[in-house]
């Protein structure tokens, strides 16, 4: 019964957020106004999934994708950074997800994302040892270094930021380019 009153009170809070939000359908062909309207119905249902793998709120913080030569930089961060419990979940989640992804494991984005994720497929088949992953605490809360040599990988790890973008919409940004890459090995 909680949860389902949690889910309707985020569903609801994410209506209100959308529909705040200034989008001018008299400029736009029918086609854009659909695809407009297919981002915002995918971004509700990917926050209401994330609730049942992300341990913290999506909407009480801001996922950061940079990408670099190299692979990029996700970061996780709180929207109020004295927000402790917020900042103490986001950085226990990276850290599992890191061992997850080390592992070989993808079904976290995959329960969120759907199993066709962009990028996705490719980085399930990567070998140990393909793809570092370097896990580091900031300020209002945690961030995950990816580093690829195999151009292939590098590309799935970018479609895989680019497709995290677009789902967790208002929630997520691009961080700065960054192409001489972040760790060195």
């Amino acid at each position: 019964m909680f949860k389902t009153k949690m889910v309707t009170l985020t569903f609801l809070m994410l209506a209100s957020n959308l529909s705040a939000q200034t989008v001018d359908h008299s400029t736009m062909d029918h086609a854009s106004h659909m695809a407009t309207m297919a981002d915002t119905q995918r971004q509700a249902e990917v926050s209401e999934r994330s609730q049942n793998v992300m341990p913290f709120s999506l909407v009480a913080t801001t996922h950061i994708f940079t990408k670099n030569s190299e692979g990029g930089i996700q970061q996780v961060v709180a929207k109020n950074l004295s927000d402790t419990a917020q900042v103490k979940l986001i950085r226990e989640h990276l850290q599992d997800i890191r061992e997850q992804f080390l592992k070989g494991n993808f079904s976290s984005p995959s329960q969120i994302h759907g199993k066709d994720m962009p990028g996705l497929a490719a980085l399930k088949v990567a070998k140990p040892g393909q793809i570092a992953i370097d896990y580091q605490n900031i300020e209002g809360g945690a961030q995950l270094t990816y580093q690829a040599t195999d151009a292939r990988l590098v590309s799935a790890l970018h479609q895989w930021y680019d497709a995290q973008l677009t789902d967790h919409g208002k929630d997520a940004i691009s961080g700065p380019a960054n192409h001489s890459g972040t760790m060195k090995h």
